[in-house]
């Protein structure tokens, strides 16, 4: 008997997508929620990415996320599996490029008994590798009737005894249902993620330093961070994908205030005198000023990152208790100097985002310095620990470095 779909749940789920502000982790959570409507074991999304090959532009799908319950099983608790960054072309010689293709639904029962005549085909290699079967198949477009955005192919649907069955039409329709709502959220998503990207622009015209690549890795260290760190503290599921929202879009704009600092100070190729260094430690509070007016958890949570990612656990840091729109010291030294932050008078954002700033600074290639041996970037943040940095954090970080190393290939600084 063919088991039902809960439709409270699809409302829910509907309900959820549109509270979700940060494209990357809304496409992470879309495939969740399409896997758990159909209770497939696996899947993957993919977002539609235009290219230019020997100068000619071509459209692909890019994997931004995959999902297999069986492998996370393996893994340690509180561990995510990683997945290799993967490219297909938009045409009918693949599922998912058929599907993007033609916009069009398809559902395989047995992807090793795809019929004769079909014009697309079935790679086999992963199963050969991994030791993974696929078997069923659905694979779904993300589309407005103008364009396409993405591309979810989910695998396996197991029923309650966990036999592999084939998606039933049921679930084509469930699914296209879920599709529209979830095509809606992502136009959201890309208009947010677009403003963002204008302000780092912005940033990067003036701090060749401040990319996109850059900004994208810092953001998603920062959110595998948190996720581990509140696994640890037990936080809930709900709270923790509401708050790694809006961390990922925060940690973005966590520079976003040098925009503020003269030209001769931020290009500089060499270090700074130290009345130079004052003036670019104000980076921090001019960027906090642009958020002050909360009008969202995202502003409060930037202002924050803005605000403190420079400050050290030990209160060394800067730029301390200031206030960002006066510019005046809140708490005051002997000589009237803004105290700074120490330990968990820093926000868990900011002390997040300061370590995976610092790692990717010290990783990446700059115009005045050559990037860091990966051993010496790893024994200088382990170093660092209970001075500079939260120590917990720090042994959190180690247990996420193959993650932070698998975001680093997925966002590499472009060629020049």
């Amino acid at each position: 008997m063919e088991e039902t779909i809960d439709l409270r749940a699809i409302l829910r789920l509907n309900t959820e997508l549109s509270q979700i502000q940060d494209l990357d982790i809304l496409l992470e959570r879309i495939l969740l929620m399409a896997r758990n409507v159909v209770n497939a074991d696996a899947g993957s999304i993919y977002a539609r990415q235009t290219v230019v090959e020997e100068g000619e532009t071509v459209d692909n799908l890019l994997i931004k996320y995959a999902q297999n319950d069986t492998f996370q099983k393996s893994l340690p608790p509180g561990e995510k599996q990683a997945y290799a960054r993967l490219c297909v072309p938009i045409n009918e010689k693949s599922i998912s490029g058929y599907c993007a293709y033609n916009k069009k639904t398809i559902n395989v029962p047995d992807m090793y008994d795809i019929p004769e005549g079909a014009p697309y085909s079935f790679n086999s290699s992963f199963d050969k590798l991994t030791g993974y079967k696929t078997t069923s198949s659905l694979t779904f477009p993300l589309a407005t009737e103008e364009r396409l955005l993405g591309v979810i192919q989910l695998i396996n649907k197991t029923n309650k005894e966990g036999k592999v069955v084939p998606f039933s039409e049921e679930d084509e329709l469930v699914l296209t249902n879920f599709a529209v709502n979830a095509t809606t959220a992502m136009q959201r998503a890309f208009i947010t993620r677009a403003m963002i990207l204008r302000m780092i622009k912005m940033s990067e015209l003036r701090d060749p330093k401040e990319t996109g690549s850059h900004v994208n890795r810092v953001a998603d260290y920062a959110v595998e961070i948190y996720d581990r760190w509140a696994y640890r503290h037990g936080i809930s599921i709900d709270e923790r994908e509401s708050f790694r929202d809006i961390l990922r879009i925060g940690a973005m704009l966590h520079d976003v205030g040098k925009v503020a600092i003269p030209d001769a100070i931020l290009k500089k190729p060499s270090r700074f005198t130290p009345e130079e260094f004052n003036i670019m430690k104000y980076h921090t509070v001019y960027g906090a000023s642009l958020f002050d007016n909360h009008t969202s958890p995202v502003d409060k949570v930037a202002m924050d990152i803005a605000l403190t990612h420079h400050e050290n656990w030990d209160g060394t840091g800067y730029p301390g208790w200031v206030d960002p729109m006066t510019h005046n010291p809140i708490k005051k030294d002997e000589n009237g100097n803004p105290l700074g932050k120490k330990g968990e008078e820093i926000p868990l954002s900011g002390r997040i985002v300061a370590i995976a700033d610092v790692f990717d600074a010290l990783s990446s290639r700059r115009v005045y310095k050559d990037a860091w041996v990966e051993d010496e970037v790893l024994g200088h943040i382990r170093g660092q620990s209970g001075t500079k940095f939260d120590p917990e954090l720090i042994e959190v970080f180690f247990e996420v470095l193959p993650a932070i190393k698998n975001i680093q290939n997925l966002y590499p600084d472009a060629e020049h």
